[in-house]
C-alpha cells in the first residue's frame, strides 16, 4: 500500500507517519522509485502500536523508542523488556530531601523486603513510590502505609495476570509484544477498573444517597 492507504487506515496523518519514519520508530517502506515506497501490513501493526503507546499509554516519543528498540531486539529477554517497558512510566526525577522521603524510601525498602520481590530500590517504581508515600505523609496522610500491604496484594495478583496473558502468546515475537502492550495498556485498563471499583465500593459502604458517617445500609 502507499502511504496515503496506511494513513487512511489508521488515521494518523502523512506528515506524522514521516515523522516517525525519521525518528527510527516506523521502517521505512520499500522503495518502488526515487519519490515512492510501499508499505506492508507490518507497516500498519507497528503505527498503531506507536499510537497505542503515544495516546493510550502517555509514552513520549523518546519512551517509545525505547519500547521498540526492546521489542526488536533479538538479544533481548523478556524479563528485560518488561523492565524497559516499566521505565517509561517512571516520573520520579527530583525528590525533597527532608524526612518524609527518608521515611517513604524506608517504607519502600522494608515493603520489598519482606515481599520477596526481586527489585532494587533505585528502580524508577520503587523512586515513584517513595515519592508518593512522601506526598501522602506532607499532606497529613501518613497512614496510608497502613494499607500498603493490600495494595502490593492486589499489584503481586495483577502482575501475575499480565504474565499469564503473555504466556498465551505462541510466536517469540508476539510474546515480546505482548510484554509491552501489557505494561502499557495493562496501566491503563488497571487504573480505569480501580475507579469503577471506587464508585462501587463507595455506594456499598457509605450509601449511594447518604452522607459519609450516616446510617446508610451497607450491601
Amino acid at each position: 500500500m502507499r502511504i496515503g492507504e496506511l494513513s487512511r487506515r489508521t488515521g494518523v496523518p502523512v506528515p506524522t507517519i514521516k515523522y516517525y519514519v525519521r525518528e527510527g520508530l516506523l521502517p521505512p517502506g520499500e522503495l518502488t522509485s526515487p519519490n515512492q515506497a510501499t508499505y506492508d501490513e507490518k507497516h500498519e501493526r507497528r503505527l498503531r502500536l506507536i499510537r497505542t503507546l503515544l495516546d493510550v499509554g502517555g509514552l513520549k516519543v523518546a519512551e517509545i523508542s525505547e519500547v521498540l528498540a526492546a521489542i526488536d531486539d533479538p538479544e533481548r529477554s523478556l524479563h528485560k523488556v518488561f523492565g524497559a517497558t516499566a521505565e517509561g512510566f517512571g516520573t520520579a526525577h527530583s525528590e525533597h530531601d527532608d524526612a518524609e522521603s527518608v521515611a517513604a524510601h524506608a517504607v519502600v525498602a522494608d515493603l520489598v523486603s519482606r515481599r520477596g520481590w526481586r527489585a532494587h530500590a533505585s528502580d524508577p517504581a520503587a523512586a515513584d513510590l517513595s515519592k508518593a508515600l512522601a506526598a501522602l505523609d506532607r499532606l497529613g496522610h501518613g497512614a496510608f502505609v497502613d494499607v500498603l500491604d493490600a495494595y502490593a496484594d492486589a499489584a503481586e495478583q495483577v502482575a501475575r495476570a499480565d504474565l499469564e496473558y503473555v504466556d498465551r502468546q505462541v510466536v517469540v515475537e508476539d510474546m515480546v509484544e505482548a510484554v509491552a502492550i501489557g505494561t502499557v495498556l495493562g496501566e491503563a485498563v488497571f487504573s480505569a477498573l480501580r475507579r469503577l471499583a471506587h464508585v462501587d465500593a463507595s455506594a456499598k459502604l457509605y450509601g449511594a444517597d447518604g452522607p459519609p458517617g450516616g446510617d446508610c445500609p451497607r450491601t
